[in-house]
């Protein structure tokens, strides 16, 4: 029986990284977009080739540099487009073998623009963790080295929460982390009622 797919997302300082940590404390294995591009990304990664390719200051000792490819972003505004055009079939590629592997009756995907990008037709259903702005302000801002202009940039390439929350099958508000960890715990419990029933 093939797993039950459930899509992860949430804008940033929403907490779906922590939401994510919640499903894979219960034994549910968590794909995570982010964590397949950083190994892409990596020292022999598979982006690192066709990055330099193009790009050669954007590598450093045999890894991309990221500081370097956000400068090659801000200089060229075709770049973005192009490193996505070699990212995203190789991410695709790690998904399936991800997939391929799986045992388990449910697995989630960690995909920040899961929407913005139609993945959403990928999944048997669809996860939002949300925030109020105030609260995902305040823990965007808390971060090392985050300034107002690049959290008014990362917001403007995310679909707006609200638009998020007509489209998401389920909605966890990570208000508390027990609250968010209940939340959890009873969708999972959900999901397995509703396939075996």
């Amino acid at each position: 029986m093939m797993p039950y797919l459930l899509g992860l997302t949430g804008s940033i300082g929403m907490g779906k990284s922590t939401t994510a940590g919640f499903f894979a404390a219960a034994g549910v294995p968590v794909w995570d977009a982010d964590a397949a591009v950083h190994r892409m990304y990596g020292m022999g990664g598979a982006a690192v080739a066709p990055i330099t390719a193009l790009w050669p200051q954007a590598q450093n000792a045999g890894a991309i540099d990221r500081t370097a490819l956000k400068a090659v972003i801000a200089a060229d505004p075709t770049a973005l487009g192009q490193i996505e055009r070699i990212v995203h079939p190789l991410v695709a590629q790690d998904r399936a073998a991800f997939l391929a592997a799986c045992t388990a009756d449910i697995a989630v995907f960690d995909i920040p623009l899961l929407f913005e990008k139609g993945t959403e037709a990928d999944m048997d259903a669809t996860l939002l963790v949300t925030a109020p702005p105030a609260l995902q302000r305040a823990r965007v801002m808390a971060r090392e080295g985050m300034t107002e202009p690049q959290f008014q940039t990362i917001l403007s390439r995310q679909m707006p929460d609200v638009d998020k929350r007509q489209r998401a099958t389920h909605i966890i508000e990570t208000l508390s982390l027990s609250a968010a960890s209940a939340c959890v715990t009873a969708l999972i419990g959900y999901i397995r009622e509703v396939r075996h029933a």
